[in-house]
């Protein structure tokens, strides 16, 4: 009998995968690789909200647990997909710098926010006012960690490609069953696909799809990635991911031109060099609506889990959630209130 059976292969079920991993647990991971939002992402990671200039709650704590997970894993598979980098905030006014100064006097924001405004003139770009730089981040390549975690797991027998089949699952009170596979639990980390799942129903799981561009800019020469009206990443031999943009009610992951008229109107106003559109990309995140994440166990199923909701911020979210997951399955410690999915149970 395996320890667990997980549903989906995006950056939720990869870190319930490598959480089990670590702790000595078999598993088995079942995907069809419907959902692409994983791949699509940017994959930065930042501890700060720079719209509001704020933090999200425990982000210190994730971005310090996330480092060594990564870490490890590309040691392992060696492989290389975490790139730091930092993150320079375009000021739009002097106000706005005030705004970051004022931000960077908290105690909570100070280790991520520099104290010097960045005067670097970027070519291409007009920075009257200069920028401020994000400390502590970088972006993870979701494609080649993904690509290679799967491999990994295919290698050694552990993933089944295929759409999961919510009608062969047999849930007992000993163990849970899927096509002669038995497992003590089953976690289901489907991302935007868990509306298909009957275990968890009537959740606020909206999901939000965000549109991209990846361009090439020769003349920009970019070595931070800026954040303005858009994000500019750059990701070497001058190719550039840009976005992002939030659509509500479109829930298909199909680029349109709406989303690369809407990118390439706030491109120019950031940059005013020459560049080539090389792909458009577009993916539903699973957003929930209070933009907190959607983890725990199943009221009546003691032996069926969730691992969802992960949003915007799959990368530095991803980790730790697993493990509040792990720990509450295994440890018996209860998940937190703010990220149970309970909160919306009455």
């Amino acid at each position: 009998m395996k320890d667990y059976i997980i549903v989906g292969a995006g950056l939720a079920g990869v870190s319930f995968a490598e959480t089990a991993f670590l702790n000595d647990k078999s598993f088995t991971v079942i995907s069809d690789a419907s959902q692409n939002s994983s791949y699509v992402a940017a994959g930065l990671y930042n501890p700060v909200i720079l719209k509001r200039f704020s933090m999200p709650l425990n982000a210190k704590e994730h971005i310090e647990y996330i480092k060594p997970f990564y870490s490890t894993i590309q040691d392992r598979l060696n492989v290389k997909f975490d790139v730091p980098i930092p993150i320079c905030r375009k000021f739009v006014s002097a106000e706005e710098q005030n705004n970051w100064f004022e931000a960077a006097d908290k105690p909570a924001l100070s280790p991520f926010l520099s104290t010097s405004v960045i005067h670097t003139k970027y070519n291409g770009i007009d920075s009257p006012y200069g920028f401020g730089k994000v400390l502590h981040t970088g972006y993870l390549d979701t494609g080649v960690y993904l690509n290679a975690y799967q491999e990994y797991l295919e290698n050694n027998h552990q993933l089944i490609k295929e759409t999961f089949d919510y009608t062969q699952l047999n849930v007992t009170a000993d163990c849970v069953e899927y096509k002669g596979i038995k497992a003590k639990h089953i976690v289901f980390a489907e991302g935007f696909g868990l509306h298909d799942n009957p275990y968890f129903t009537g959740l606020p799981l909206d999901g939000t799809k965000g549109e991209l561009l990846v361009i090439k800019a020769p003349e920009l020469r970019l070595d931070v990635a800026i954040n303005a009206s858009v994000f500019i990443l750059p990701i070497g031999n001058d190719i550039y991911k840009v976005g992002a943009t939030y659509e509500w009610y479109d829930k298909t992951p199909v680029p349109t031109e709406a989303g690369k008229k809407e990118l390439t109107e706030k491109i120019e106003e950031v940059i005013s060099c020459d560049y080539e559109i090389l792909e458009h990309l577009a993916g539903i995140r699973p957003t929930v609506k209070d933009r907190k994440p959607l983890v725990g166990t199943h009221e009546l199923y003691k032996r069926v889990h969730l691992l969802n909701g992960l949003g915007t911020r799959g990368v530095m979210l991803g980790p730790p959630m697993a493990k509040i997951l792990f720990d509450s399955i295994e440890n018996d410690i209860p998940v937190d209130k703010t990220v149970s999915f309970l909160r919306f149970k009455r």
